[in-house]
């Protein structure tokens, strides 16, 4: 079998975790179509000021929730899936097949931006259908473009989380502790039309903020075609060469020596945490 054959055989295992993992589907999909509809539920799908202009309701959270979407199934459940697989022997044993190593990172990869883009089409989507968000076809590959590169980015953050955590219960912690701030200083949680400089100046450092502007206006009804954003991106392009530079320093597919000792000194002497 090539290794492109494996690579395809790699993507569809890890979509198959992924959907028997209803949990993870509800946080990467669910939650974030819920929040969608209670905000317009909330704040009625009226103009409201953002730096984009004055848009509706729908059509900011629309953007704003399929970004955060699509970061949550690269970035977060890469960094815990990858986590938990090395404290529980699996990439060691995956370490000792045949199978490449990029092959098997490209699998998992791969799979999440597959799943990012599902999770914001169907955002989107029901944006559209719902609520009257309004999408130009002359902006669609400014949109193409922004996800890719927003995507493949908190992937490879994602793969660099992993690297770095110590074990897999650390994983969680530092991921969420690293999103959801990010989302209420990147124009996704709440609409910023005139922020504080030191609050625009960090979000503007952090990805997920470059990610959400870039594809938000590819969505804007106040931008003109074809409505790149290439500020934006290369400060993805950035983050991006961050991550395969810890990644490829730093990724383990053995657990950390003793970090795991404690999780299994209790499933032997059958004590909880």
């Amino acid at each position: 079998m090539s290794n492109l054959s494996l690579l395809w055989c790699s993507i569809r295992a890890e979509n198959r975790i992924f959907w028997r993992t209803p949990i993870g589907a509800f946080f990467t999909l669910g939650l974030p179509l819920i929040m969608l509809v209670l905000f317009v539920a909330l704040f009625g799908n009226e103009a409201i000021g953002t730096e984009y202009g004055d848009i509706t309701t729908a059509q900011f959270y629309a953007a704003g929730l399929g970004v955060f979407a699509a970061a949550s199934a690269t970035y977060t459940n890469i960094a815990i899936g990858l986590s938990m697989r090395r404290d529980e022997g699996i990439l060691k044993r995956v370490r000792g097949t045949p199978i490449p190593p990029w092959v098997f990172l490209g699998g998992v990869i791969l799979s999440a931006v597959w799943i990012a883009i599902f999770a914001t089409t169907v955002m989107v989507g029901l944006g559209i259908v719902a609520y009257g968000v309004e999408l130009e076809a002359a902006k669609f590959p400014a949109m193409a473009v922004s996800f890719l590169a927003g995507t493949i980015c908190f992937a490879t953050l994602g793969v660099a989380l992993a690297s770095v955590a110590k074990s897999a219960a650390s994983a969680p912690a530092i991921a969420n502790a690293t999103m959801l701030p990010m989302g209420f200083i990147s124009n996704v949680f709440i609409p910023l039309d005139d922020p504080p400089q030191w609050l625009t100046l960090a979000g503007d450092i952090f990805p997920l903020k470059p990610f959400a502007v870039a594809f938000t206006e590819g969505m804007s009804p106040f931008s003109e075609a074809p409505a790149f954003e290439w500020d934006r991106i290369l400060v993805l392009l950035a983050w991006t060469m961050v991550g395969v530079i810890v990644a490829w320093k730093r990724f383990r597919w053995e657990p950390v020596v003793g970090a795991s000792t404690g999780r299994r000194s209790r499933r032997s002497t059958g004590t909880s945490a």
